[in-house]
């Protein structure tokens, strides 16, 4: 058998042979209650889930297509993008246990391991946000149970050397667990680079259209899918059956979406980089960009995701630069069809070791639109921030 594409695959999985007259796409079942003909057969999962928890049809067959695409013996399902990473956190740690991540781990895993787990005897170290592999490795102890990484890292986009912390992982029986929304499972696989577990917002590239929340967990090692696994069913977590559709239907043109919101990005990022407003972007797959030799290494593809650092400015010229945009959407997450920006620069506050910033520190999400239009559009929000750097 041929080796096909993931751009082939994602869609061969609805059109495979042997299954009879049926839809394209699985049909819609909203169950609790799972019926059966005989009492002999009620508890026996082979013959279809025997409760709406175990999940109906969607969601089976978009679990089979993530673990697919991520090169995983098994990829479960829960309701958030946060949820997929403090699954595998409460599943593989115990009081006592220590983790290592960076100052750019998302906020949200930040509190979950600053408040939920500290008080429940998890201790973590936030080494600065641009530590490269080096460091990390140097940082490990004893105590040390599980490295969390995000590369891009989330707000800033540091890189760092994946398959060499999790090789010196490894040989110490220490875990990794990589957040890998930005390469949306497609673009890089962390499990193909020895790390034991690889989570993605499904809300964000997957899902694509900004009308789902869920989240994946692609593993492989069977002692951490066991416990995983015990995790979700102990929580009762569950994604809805409308969701588990919306999420399959969106993953099957993800590597067309994927693609070209990367070429528009780099249009985007290329563009801003000239401009004399700006001081930097931060985005990998930009030539002379920090973190590029890593991403050219490394990843197959890019997402639109970006940063970037002004010259100067403060909260009002932030908000000046967002209010003059008509495209740009103001609002939260990414990875969907629409341009979408914020600004960022009151986050690092929160962290250990905060960056040296020459202004503000904006988010960029591209989109679908024409970069052309997004270029006049941004043109726009540049003018009325140096317009509002010149306010006394």
């Amino acid at each position: 058998m041929p080796t096909h594409s993931d751009r082939t695959r994602l869609i061969a999985s609805a059109t495979r042979r042997g299954q009879g007259r049926r839809p394209v796409n699985p049909p819609l079942e909203r169950a609790s209650t799972m019926l059966s003909d005989t009492a002999g057969v009620m508890r026996d999962e082979a013959a279809g889930p025997t409760y709406g928890l175990s999940g109906t049809s969607a969601a089976r067959a978009l679990r089979h297509a993530l673990a697919d695409l991520e090169g995983a013996a098994e990829a479960f399902l829960v309701p958030s993008g946060l949820a997929a990473v403090t699954v595998p956190l409460l599943a593989l740690l115990r009081p006592g246990d220590e983790v290592i991540t960076t100052d750019a781990v998302y906020g949200p895993t930040r509190r979950f391991l600053s408040r939920y787990l500290a008080a429940r005897g998890v201790t973590t170290r936030f080494l600065p946000a641009d530590a490269d592999a080096a460091a990390v490795i140097a940082a490990l102890t004893g105590r040390t149970r599980l490295v969390l990484m995000e590369s891009p890292a989330s707000l800033t986009f540091e890189m760092v050397d994946v398959a060499a912390v999790a090789r010196a992982c490894r040989a110490r029986g220490v875990l990794t667990v990589v957040d890998n929304t930005w390469a949306a499972g497609l673009a890089y696989r962390p499990l193909a680079h020895g790390v034991d577990v690889s989570v993605q917002a499904v809300t964000k590239y997957v899902g694509g259209h900004s009308d789902v929340l869920m989240g994946s967990i692609a593993v492989d090692d069977p002692a951490c899918r066991r416990a995983i696994g015990d995790v979700i069913e102990d929580l009762g977590w569950h994604v809805s059956p409308d969701d588990a559709w919306l999420a399959l239907r969106g993953l099957r043109t993800l590597p067309l979406r994927y693609a070209e919101q990367a070429r528009s990005a780099l249009v985007v990022a290329e563009w801003l980089q000239g401009r004399p407003e700006v001081s930097r972007v931060l985005y990998p797959p930009l030539p002379g960009a920090a973190g590029h030799d890593l991403w050219t290494r490394d990843f197959s593809g890019a997402a639109s995701l970006m940063g970037v650092v002004m010259k100067g400015g403060d909260g009002a010229a932030g908000a000046a630069f967002l209010d003059a945009l008509t495209l740009f959407g103001l609002g939260y997450s990414w990875g969907g069809f629409e341009s979408l920006i914020t600004c960022e620069t009151h986050q690092m506050a929160y962290r250990a070791h905060p960056p040296t910033l020459e202004g503000e520190l904006i988010r960029l999400h591209v989109g679908l639109e024409d970069p052309a239009d997004l270029i006049a559009d941004l043109e726009h929000g540049l003018a009325a921030f140096a317009a509002a750097l010149t306010v006394p």
